[in-house]
Order: C-alpha cells, then sequence, then structure tokens
C-alpha cells in the first residue's frame, strides 16, 4: 500500500449471482467506459451458474472439454467461447468470480505484475483461514495448495487496460470439473477452500470470503481505499447489460 501519496480508491460492485453472458456485457461497457475516462478503476465480484468458459485458444481449449455442449447443457450448464487468456474454466456457485476494470498504466503496473497480484490476493485469503496455497510451477496458471489447484486466473488485456479476471474456489461442487482438464493442465486435482481448511473448521459467509478477496487485491495493487456498491446501487449499468442479451 502506498503511504503518504494521494487517495487511490478502487470501486467494488457486489452482485450477487449473475449470468456469464450479462457479466461479459457489463465488462465490455465498463471497459469502453473506463478507457474514455468516464468510470475509475473498479473490480465486479460475482457468482456465477454452473458456466464452462473456453479461452482464446479455441482449439486447445476444445480438446480440454471432455463431454460434449448438449450432454453440458443436459446437466444445466452453460458453455461460452471467450476472448481471454488461458484455457478451459469451469464457474460455478460458492466460487467467488473477480473482474477487475482497471487502468494498469495508471497503476503504474506490467502484465506479468499484474497477475502476481491477482495469484497474491487469493494466497492471502487462503492464508486468512490457515491454508498454504502458492502460484503455479513454470506452465502452471493460477494458484495451488500442493499439487491441487483452488484458484484459476483468465485475463485480457487491451491498450493497457483489463479484464475477465480470476476465480476462487470457495466450496463449489468439485464434480463439475470432470468434464474438463482445468486449465489445460492433466493429472492435477481442483480443490476448495472448505476441502482444505477441513470439515472441524467454519467458514464465513462466502459473502465474507469474497470482500477479503477484494481487499487482498486492493491492497496488493496499491489501492488506499475500496468502497463496496451492492447490485441495487450499480442497477442502469446491469440492466443495460441485461437488455443488451435479451
Amino acid at each position: 500500500m502506498s503511504s503518504g501519496g494521494a487517495r487511490r480508491v478502487l470501486e467494488a460492485w457486489r452482485l450477487g449471482v449473475m449470468r456469464y453472458g450479462e457479466a461479459l456485457q457489463l465488462q465490455e461497457r465498463l471497459v469502453a467506459d473506463r478507457k474514455a475516462g468516464r468510470v475509475g478503476d473498479l473490480v465486479l465480484s460475482l457468482q456465477h451458474p454452473p458456466t464452462y468458459t473456453l479461452g482464446k485458444r479455441r482449439e486447445k481449449a476444445e480438446r480440454n472439454l471432455l463431454s460434449p455442449e448438449s450432454e453440458l447443457r443436459a446437466l444445466g450448464a452453460e458453455l461460452h467461447h471467450t476472448e481471454r487468456g488461458g484455457d478451459v474454466t469451469f464457474h460455478g456457485p460458492r466460487q467467488a468470480v473477480l473482474y477487475p476494470i482497471f487502468s494498469l498504466r495508471g497503476l503504474g503496473l506490467g502484465a506479468r505484475r499484474y497477475v502476481e497480484g491477482l495469484e497474491s490476493a487469493m494466497i492471502q485469503v487462503a492464508a486468512l483461514h490457515g491454508v498454504a496455497a502458492r502460484p503455479g510451477d513454470p506452465g502452471e496458471t493460477g494458484v495451488w495448495v500442493g499439487d491441487r489447484k483452488i484458484g484459476a486466473i483468465g485475463v485480457r488485456i487491451s491498450s493497457g487496460f483489463t479484464w475477465h479476471g480470476l476465480a476462487f474456489n470457495i466450496d463449489p461442487d468439485l464434480g463439475w470439473f470432470e468434464h474438463i482438464v482445468p486449465c489445460g493442465i492433466t493429472g492435477k486435482e481442483v480443490t476448495s477452500l472448505r476441502r482444505e481448511v477441513g470439515d472441524g473448521v467454519e467458514l464465513p459467509a462466502d459473502e465474507v470470503i469474497h470482500d477479503q478477496l477484494v481487499r487482498c487485491l486492493g491492497k496488493t495493487l496499491g489501492f488506499t481505499d475500496v468502497e463496496c456498491k451492492d447490485d441495487s446501487e450499480c442497477g442502469d449499468m446491469i440492466s443495460a447489460a441485461a437488455d443488451t442479451q435479451s
């Protein structure tokens, strides 16, 4: 955190559960507004219904999708192709998703330092609950507990502005990950905070962990304050994104 400098505020939008397509439209609108200077740096904090997303290297990502789209849809999951980095990922209930909309130049960050900040935020939150997590080894994206992946990262950076982001497993149904090779890394398990803390440890509400993640990210990247808004305070932008999807 900076000391003695100007106050730098990170605005956090708590959006609850939002369909992936709606969140994507919202990001697109906000990135355009951030580039034009109509909004400041902000982060969307939310969960998705069951959703599989494929990164921009589509052919490779599709090889790591182990079930056909028709089967996934029959199970109640959506499938989306995206322009983010990374491979195939699952999003679902009880997983904390953050989509930062940042000017990296304004923050004085390069792409590598930014991704390290995303990793650090997840590692710090795991540590708050007694879990020792680490960045991935070379060729392994995301955050790991031993050889088990607890957090995924897939970002897009356009003209120095970020979107997409991270997904941290609080207590999702890990059975959903059996339909993919998560992030294209074979032979490794996916885990969750719930699994790693053990049955005798009580976790706070998911919303508390979402806020911990936002605050750790803000501190890591040099913000002096975090100001939270709930979905009712962001209603106009959310409605506009929903209208585009309908």
